[in-house]
């Protein structure tokens, strides 16, 4: 009779299982929140950023025991090679001897690598030419090695600026593999094959820009 007469509403029962249902749906939604930050964290740590521009590749026979250098020269006359890796916006990114380093290192495994191959990345523009030579530093074997050198531009789309083969025989030889020039915008404007020794170049600076 008291509760018909009170102006209070009167309050639902008490249910403790829908709190406990409610309580564990809102875990499950947080753990759910997790999960998905966690999965959208791990595809941003795969993707690759790309900064370079142009990409330099040179390649012999796999197994060989002869050891080649890439050289490439800027058209300020900056020169990447092994023993100056980075320089402007240039970067040799491996330095292939040959037999003498033909190991990779996987967490504490040392793994044998059978491929030859050295690669050149350029990050920016600078207009005018680039000479990108090869250098035979150390001939194991008396027979001709074909050494190949491919010039890739990576933007807007990937596209070959210049491939060429070469037979390379004996130690201490130098030849140009190519040279390509840029304008302002890192188009390219011109290529070509004449020979110029970068080597060279080291002894006399005033070559830095000019023609053999």
């Amino acid at each position: 009779m008291i509760d018909e007469f009170s102006l209070r509403p009167s309050e639902p029962p008490f249910d403790p299982l829908s709190v406990v249902l409610f309580k564990a749906l809102q875990v499950v939604a947080f753990l759910f929140f997790i999960a998905f930050l966690a999965i959208s964290q791990q595809k941003d740590d795969g993707k690759v950023d790309n900064k370079a521009e142009f990409f330099i590749s040179m390649t012999w026979p796999d197994d060989h025991p002869d050891d080649f250098d890439l050289f490439v020269q800027d058209p300020i006359g900056n020169v990447v090679w092994y023993r100056r890796r980075d320089v402007g916006f240039m970067s040799l990114e491996r330095d292939n001897r040959g037999g003498a380093n033909d190991f990779i290192t996987v967490g504490t495994q040392k793994i044998r690598s059978s491929a030859r191959q050295e690669l050149v990345s350029i990050r920016g523009i600078v207009a005018g030419e680039y000479t990108v030579n090869i250098y035979h530093f150390s001939a194991l074997t008396s027979q001709a090695v074909p050494v190949t050198v491919t010039i890739e531009k990576l933007n807007p789309r990937v596209s070959v600026v210049a491939k060429r083969t070469l037979e390379v025989q004996g130690s201490s030889v130098e030849k140009t593999a190519a040279r390509f020039t840029l304008d302002a915008e890192g188009e390219v404007v011109s290529t070509s094959e004449v020979e110029r020794s970068i080597l060279q170049t080291f002894f006399d600076p005033s070559m830095n820009g000019g023609s053999q």
